[in-house]
Order: structure tokens, then C-alpha cells, then sequence
């Protein structure tokens, strides 16, 4: 026998879906509860998470067990950031955002420069060869790289020549696009095949 608590928590999950799927009718009070259900429980959740597994060990525990102070620096920049719910002292949040956002661009950048920009000009300027189709291949993303950066490239007014080659790499971009959007689409279709299957095998289970 099924316990009552788990068909209790399978018939709450199933409304709940319902709830979300009603909104392709239209907007109604259903789905507003649902949504702001999901919207309070996942950040509480996260905060939870957040709290025990950040700033517990990374602020309380430093301080109690390590006697480092030093942590109440990058802590209060934190709460800087929280300030700016607060009109008057929102200028506060100006110092920590300033800080995080010069930080992380200087961390990240040679590693984008790494990871990304270099992997993506080897892959450009790799060797022709290997018969008919390799380097067909190879030219057509040479081409393509080329021109999308033309588009980009704004010193230059797109006439003549230059915007013959922007707007081929407008064609790329969009293929680019398509591409992706293709793929997202995918994406959430196989996520809402997996919700009408825990629907199906809720009903069915029950």
C-alpha cells in the first residue's frame, strides 16, 4: 500500500503543474498562486542553502574558531549591496558594486581570453586540407567568422563593400540565432514531456 503522505505530496506536485499549465488559457488566480508559491518556497530554499553553506562557515565560523575579523570587510560590502532597497543610503551599494563588478571583470577576463577568444581563433585558422568537404567547411567558417565581426565593427560606415560583407554576416548571426533558439526549444520540450509523464504515472500509479 501506497503511503498517505506520498500520494498526499504526488496529488500537491500534480496541482501544482495544473496550476502552471492553466496559464495557457490565461492569466488567473491559479496560476498567480502557484507561481508565487514556487517564487517563495525556491527562495527560501536558496537563502537556506545560501546561509549554511556560504556565510556559516565562510563569516561565523572564521570569526569563532579563527578569530579572523579580517571577513567582516567583504561582509559588509554584502550588505552594502542590500542597502540599496534604502533610499538614503543606497549610495553605499555604489562602493560594493564597483568593487565586484572591476574584481570579476579582471578575473574573468584572461579566462575568457583563454577559454573562449583563442579556442574560437585555432578553430578559425585551422589547416586546409583533407579533401573537398574540410575545406569547404573551413571557408564557410572563416567567412563567417570574418563577416560577423564586420557587423560589429563600427569605426567603419556599412557602404559598398563593408556592408556587403555586414550584412552576410547578419545571415550568420541569424543562423547563429535560429540555431540556439532551436536547441532551447528542444530543451524545454523534453522538460515538458517529463511533467505530462509524472502526470500520466501519477494517474496511473493511483
Amino acid at each position: 500500500m501506497i503511503p498517505v503522505g506520498e500520494v498526499i505530496g504526488t496529488w500537491i506536485a500534480v496541482g501544482l503543474t495544473l496550476m502552471m499549465f492553466s496559464f495557457i488559457y490565461k492569466d488567473n488566480p491559479a496560476f498567480k498562486f502557484g507561481e508565487h508559491l514556487y517564487l517563495g518556497i525556491s527562495v527560501g530554499y536558496y537563502v537556506n542553502i545560501q546561509y549554511w553553506s556560504t556565510i556559516y562557515p565562510l563569516v561565523f565560523q572564521q570569526m569563532q574558531q579563527n578569530h579572523n575579523y579580517w571577513v567582516l570587510i567583504p561582509t559588509l560590502l554584502g550588505i552594502f549591496i542590500l542597502l540599496r532597497i534604502i533610499p538614503s543610503l543606497s549610495w553605499l551599494s555604489r562602493m560594493s558594486f564597483a568593487l565586484y563588478i572591476g574584481g570579476f571583470a579582471g578575473y574573468s577576463l584572461p579566462l575568457i581570453v583563454h577559454s573562449l577568444l583563442l579556442p574560437q581563433l585555432s578553430q578559425t585558422l585551422q589547416p586546409y586540407g583533407g579533401g573537398v568537404g574540410p575545406v569547404i567547411n573551413q571557408i564557410i567558417i572563416l567567412l563567417a567568422v570574418f563577416s560577423t565581426l564586420i557587423y560589429f565593427f563600427f569605426s567603419l560606415e556599412h557602404r559598398k563593400t563593408v556592408g556587403v560583407i555586414s550584412r552576410v554576416g547578419i545571415v550568420f548571426i541569424m543562423v547563429s540565432f535560429g540555431a540556439s533558439f532551436g536547441y532551447t526549444v528542444m530543451a524545454r520540450i523534453s522538460l515538458l514531456i517529463g511533467r505530462f509523464q509524472f502526470i500520466i504515472d501519477s494517474f496511473r500509479g493511483q
